[in-house]
C-alpha cells in the first residue's frame, strides 16, 4: 500500500491532538475543581463521607464570609503582600544591575561570577532548612517578615540573574557604544538606555517571582510561625482543629489565596508573553 499524503497525515495529526485537548484540560482543571466544590459544601457533607458527590446544600457564601469575616484570613493576606512585594523589587533590582555588568562588562573574573549565580539555582533548597534557620535565630531574624524576604532576595537572585543577563546580551550593544562615545555615565547608560527596553524582561520576571513567592510554603512553615508574620500559604493550616480538618474552610481559604497571582498573570499579560518570546524569532 502506498503511505498517505502528507498533507492527510497532518490533518489526521491535527485532529488526534485536537480531541486530546479537553483530556488534558480535565486532568489540568481537576484539583482547581475538586478544590472549588469542597468550598462550597457544608461541613456535614465531610463528616457524613460525602467528599465527592454533590454538596447537599449549597453553603459557598456562608464559607467564603466565613474566611473573610471569622478568620485571620486577612492578615495572613496581608502578610504575604507585605513579603512578595519587597522580594519581587529587590530580586528584580539586583538582578537587573547584577544581570548589567555580567552582560556588557568584560572582566577576567566574569564568566565564574556568572556560573556561581547559576550554581545557586542547582542546590536543593531543603538541605538548607538547618543553616538557614540557625542563621535567622543569631540575626534574631526568625519570625519576622523581614527574614523571610531577605532569605527569599538571596535565594531568587541567582534565577533573575541568569534571566536578566541572558536578556541584556541580547540587546543591541551599539546603542551602549554610542551612549559612551556622547560622553554619557554609566549609570545613565543602564538607567536611560538599557533599563527601558527591559520592560518586557522586567515584567515577565516579575511574574514569574510573584507566583514563587507567593505559593512558597517550605520557607513560610520553616521561618515563621504564628499570625503576625506567616503569609497565606501557611496560614490556611490555621483552620485545622485539634482532631479534624476543616476542608470547607481550608478549601475556600485556597481559593482565596489563588486569586492575586492569577490577577497578577492577566494584569502584566501582555507584558509577560512578550517577555518571555523577545529574541526566539529574529
Amino acid at each position: 500500500m502506498f503511505p498517505k499524503p502528507i498533507e492527510k497525515q497532518s490533518q489526521a495529526a491535527q485532529v488526534a491532538y485536537k480531541s486530546m485537548l479537553p483530556v488534558a484540560l480535565l486532568f489540568w482543571l481537576a484539583p482547581l475543581l475538586a478544590v472549588a466544590l469542597f468550598s462550597v459544601k457544608p461541613d456535614a457533607d465531610f463528616t457524613s463521607g460525602n467528599y465527592w458527590g454533590l454538596p447537599s446544600s449549597f453553603e459557598g457564601p456562608a464559607n467564603y464570609g466565613q474566611v473573610f469575616f471569622n478568620s485571620d484570613m486577612p492578615r495572613y493576606l496581608l502578610n504575604s503582600f507585605m513579603i512578595t512585594v519587597p522580594t519581587v523589587i529587590g530580586a528584580v533590582a539586583l538582578s537587573a544591575m547584577t544581570g548589567f555588568a555580567l552582560g556588557i562588562y568584560k572582566f577576567r573574573a566574569n564568566l565564574w561570577i556568572f556560573f556561581m549565580f547559576v550554581a545557586g539555582n542547582f542546590v536543593p533548597f531543603q538541605i538548607l532548612m538547618v543553616p538557614v534557620r540557625d542563621l535567622t535565630l543569631e540575626l534574631g531574624l526568625y519570625n519576622t517578615k523581614t527574614g523571610l524576604v531577605l532569605f527569599h532576595v538571596a535565594f531568587q537572585t541567582g534565577f533573575c540573574t541568569l534571566f536578566m543577563r541572558n536578556f541584556i546580551r541580547a540587546l543591541p550593544f551599539e546603542l551602549i557604544e554610542a551612549a559612551r562615545v556622547e560622553g554619557v555615565s554609566e549609570w545613565r547608560i543602564f538607567w536611560y538606555v538599557v533599563l527601558p527596553l527591559m520592560k518586557p524582561a522586567l515584567a515577565a520576571l516579575s511574574v514569574l517571582i510573584f507566583t514563587f513567592i507567593w505559593n512558597d510554603y517550605f520557607w513560610a512553615v520553616v521561618l515563621t510561625q504564628g499570625i503576625e508574620s506567616q503569609p497565606v500559604t501557611a496560614g490556611i493550616t490555621s483552620f485545622n482543629a485539634q482532631f479534624r480538618a476543616a476542608y470547607h474552610l481550608m478549601s475556600a481559604g485556597s481559593i482565596v489565596a489563588a486569586l492575586p497571582p492569577v490577577a497578577m498573570f492577566f494584569l502584566m499579560q501582555k507584558h509577560f508573553i512578550a517577555g518571555l518570546t523577545l529574541g526566539a524569532v529574529k
